[in-house]
């Protein structure tokens, strides 16, 4: 699963293929779509839950108020069913996909990351990160990524700086789960299932606020 973009995406996968999978596009409800769409995922599997053996959640980069509900509902699924949960880096996945799709490396993968910023790595091919994911606004790293092809939502919203903006726009879990299956049969480690949120939530609590105590 994955809520790393606006798109809440769920996937099962047997090991070798993607038996069912859901996607929905709503940045502001993926906390009322996340568990419906594993519902339905199973459901069109025709399995249960308990059936499940280890569950994968994209960690980011993302937003921090729709990345920490994939991530919480994963925890609570791996303690619950007292199965491993592995995280995979959410640009991974997108460049994972776009390699499936046909597109070969080098390229760039960019999604929004608000602000008029982006999430953004290098590949060398659709397997191969160059380098840790990070946020910037689209400007400042237009130059260095010059004449690579970008995959992701955040090349369609600047243009300006990516002209040469490929698909997929979002993360798709079944590719997601895929490339897990992939590293898992390799021998490869996967990430602990913690956030990358790459900067600090906009949320905090004010410095210099009023303390008001009673008489």
């Amino acid at each position: 699963m994955d809520t790393a973009t606006p798109a809440v995406t769920v996937a099962l996968h047997d090991g070798t293929s993607v038996i069912a999978s859901s996607g929905q596009v709503d940045a502001r409800r993926h906390g009322e779509l996340l568990l419906p769409a594993v519902d339905r995922v199973l459901a069109e599997a025709g399995t249960k839950l308990d059936a499940v053996t280890g569950v994968v959640v994209g960690v980011g980069p993302g937003p921090y108020t729709g990345l920490r509900v994939g991530l919480v509902t994963a925890a609570t699924f791996g303690s619950a069913l007292s199965v491993p949960v592995h995280g995979v880096c959410t640009l991974d996945g997108i460049a994972y996909a776009a390699g499936r799709d046909g597109l070969e490396g080098p390229f760039v993968v960019a999604t929004d990351a608000r602000r008029k910023e982006v999430y953004w790595a290098r590949y060398e091919d659709a397997r191969t990160r160059t380098g840790e994911p990070a946020v910037d606004r689209p400007a400042d790293i237009a130059e260095a990524v010059a004449g690579l092809p970008v995959v992701g939502a955040g090349a369609g919203l600047y243009p300006e700086s990516f002209p040469d903006a490929r698909g997929p726009e979002h993360v798709a879990a079944g590719a997601l789960a895929a490339l897990a299956a992939e590293r898992l049969a390799a021998g490869q480690e996967l990430l602990e299932p913690q956030p990358l949120y790459l900067r600090r939530p906009d949320a905090q609590v004010p410095k210099n606020y009023k303390v008001v105590t009673p008489k």
